[in-house]
């Protein structure tokens, strides 16, 4: 029980941040200018993905050892919604993510704006994702 109770306590705390970001961080930094919300934004998400990344992984790793223990099906689809954010990000926000961080700071306008608000759309898939780990694995412990 103790695996699963940490492997929720890593999707929860991943969740949390992920939905700070979506409701808080991200519409503040829209209310700045384009320079602003660029410098803003990209050390920002390094400090982000620096923190939210080991914790998917830690998750998926806990919550495949508590369903590989006890068979309660929460733990694997939690697992699974935890580590999907690493695919989902690889594949679908890379690419804004690369563009935002090769941008200049000093030159950013409408379009890297733009991307900015696209980046948060693409981040509140990782933040639903987030919960559907948190709820599979509280339904899971609850379970046992």
């Amino acid at each position: 029980m103790t695996i699963g109770l940490l492997a929720l306590t890593a999707a929860a705390t991943f969740f949390g941040a992920a939905l700070y970001v979506s409701v808080a961080e991200q519409p503040a930094r829209l209310q700045l200018d384009d320079q602003a919300l660029l410098s803003e934004w990209k050390p920002s998400y390094k400090r982000g993905a620096a923190m939210q990344a080991p914790l998917a992984l830690i998750g998926f790793v806990l919550g495949l050892i508590a369903w590989w223990q006890t068979s309660q099906a929460g733990f694997l689809v939690g697992a699974l919604a935890i580590v999907a954010p690493w695919p989902w990000t690889l594949v679908a926000i890379k690419p804004v993510n690369d563009a935002l961080l090769a941008g200049d700071v000093e030159k950013a306008d409408a379009q890297s704006r733009a991307l900015v608000v696209k980046w948060g759309g693409l981040h509140a898939i990782r933040t639903a994702l987030g919960a559907i780990a948190t709820i599979g694995f509280f339904w899971a412990c609850l379970s046992r």
